[in-house]
């Protein structure tokens, strides 16, 4: 079986939103070397109202409707974006690239978009941990 195809953000030399990565992944995606997570306890952290994590992590999926557009935006996370099902574009500053079912992605909270063109609805999983803010900041 073939490794995923990874793509990861981070901004170019003008500090704008860019594609740093493209191309098949090893085992390990994307790691970082801090951001404890306190494991202990029964209580459901699922569920309830979406939010972008000031501290900590979320793990979420997303569906994007055939021809949904999204404006652009930044978030103070580093988010870890499996693609299951369709397709979409994801748009920075500097370029886009169109990801498929099986793509993964690390944004590393920079400005982008994503935009469906297709005629069929888009599904991501993704895993938001909190991160500090680059460029611009977050503008959502």
């Amino acid at each position: 079986m073939d490794p995923p195809r990874r793509v990861i953000t981070g901004l170019d030399a003008e500090g704008r939103s860019c594609f740093l990565i493209d191309g098949p992944s090893s085992m390990v995606i994307w790691a970082t070397d801090q951001m404890p997570a306190h494991n202990t306890g029964a209580t459901d952290a699922g569920g309830g109202a979406f939010g972008f994590p000031a501290s900590g992590t979320s793990f979420v999926f997303v569906d994007f409707a055939a021809g949904r557009d999204t404006l652009m935006h930044a978030t103070d996370t580093i988010d870890y974006i499996v693609v299951v099902a369709g397709e979409i574009t994801f748009i920075t500053q500097t370029g886009e690239t169109v990801l498929r079912a099986g793509d993964v992605m690390v944004d590393r909270g920079i400005m982008h978009a994503w935009r469906n063109h297709s005629t069929a609805p888009c599904r991501i999983m993704n895993v938001l941990c909190a991160a500090l803010p680059v460029g611009q900041g977050a503008s959502v």
